[in-house]
């Protein structure tokens, strides 16, 4: 595995809780958001496991919804418990990519 899919693994259901927070969203429409940012590298096929494990531990919760287009969507919302864990995972970000910012790219410390 490539060092990238390292570090996109450890963050990535931080990402998909964050764009959940500011809509609700579809699997499909989620990896497109995503793939817009510069993950491209983030297929459908690792999106709905993520998915998945974010419902299981209720995080998020999935609702069927009609499509306009073809069978019924399951649309994707934060909980409660969600919206803790991303506030969460924000702060443990800032803590970490500024000294690895640091470390990595230099500057002042």
């Amino acid at each position: 595995m490539s060092v990238r899919s390292e570090l996109l693994k450890g963050i990535l259901d931080g990402c998909v809780l964050a764009i959940i927070e500011k809509e609700t969203v579809y699997g499909y429409e989620l990896s497109k958001k995503l793939q817009l940012v510069g993950l491209h590298d983030v297929s459908e096929g690792t999106i709905y496991p993520v998915l998945l494990r974010l419902q299981k531990n209720k995080l998020i919760e999935g609702e069927m919804r009609p499509s306009e287009s073809g069978p019924n969507r399951k649309y994707y919302t934060l909980t409660d418990e969600g919206k803790a864990s991303l506030t969460m995972i924000r702060k443990e970000w800032h803590q970490l990519a500024v000294p690895v910012g640091v470390l990595l790219v230099g500057g002042e410390e």
